[in-house]
């Protein structure tokens, strides 16, 4: 089954790539294409992929394309799992798949809150983990281990209070000469 599947995904989609991994099959394709293979792996007789488990984000640091968005469908007709991967830089949006999947809501804000990648025409594109007035995008590779604000509560103001991080010099400089094993 896994074999035709797999003709059928290459003679019908755009592929840029295609592979096999354990008992699932890993496919990339551009992003500009992404509603039409998602409608098609939706709608198509021949996949039925008709559940979206997830939607991942991966932040690709020092790489071309930044982020990496992995999507992954199950066919319970077919019996089969596909994984949809797409790569972006940090200035390409990508178009929202709501209209396709109703439970993509959840994962792309959730995407968008925590690597900052932008989803085009989605209805409520707004933080889902961290505060509003939140800094920054926690899971980025390049987001201080810190952060930008530190919470505390104000004895004299007798409230909790958010306030820029100050840290001394000295607990910035690192040396390695002592390994955390010894």
């Amino acid at each position: 089954m896994t074999l035709k599947l797999a003709n059928n995904l290459k003679n019908v989609l755009p592929l840029l790539s295609f592979s096999k991994q354990r008992n699932e099959i890993v496919i990339v394709v551009s992003p500009s294409l992404l509603i039409f293979t998602l409608n098609c792996l939706k709608l198509h007789s021949n996949f039925q992929f008709s559940s979206l488990s997830c939607i991942s984000g991966v932040d690709y640091f020092h790489s071309k394309y930044r982020f990496g968005v992995v999507y992954e469908l199950l066919s319970m007709n077919m019996n089969s799992r596909i994984r949809v991967k797409i790569f972006v830089n940090e200035i390409t949006s990508i178009c929202s798949s709501i209209l396709i999947y109703k439970s993509a809501n959840w994962w792309e804000r959730e995407i968008w809150d925590l690597f900052g990648i932008y989803f085009r025409k989605h209805p409520d594109l707004r933080r889902i983990l961290t505060d509003y007035g939140f800094e920054g995008y926690p899971l980025r590779k390049d987001f201080p281990l810190s952060g930008y604000v530190e919470v505390r509560y104000n004895q004299k103001k007798k409230r909790v209070i958010l306030q820029p991080i100050e840290l001394a010099q000295e607990f910035r400089s690192f040396t390695f000469e002592r390994s955390w094993l010894n």
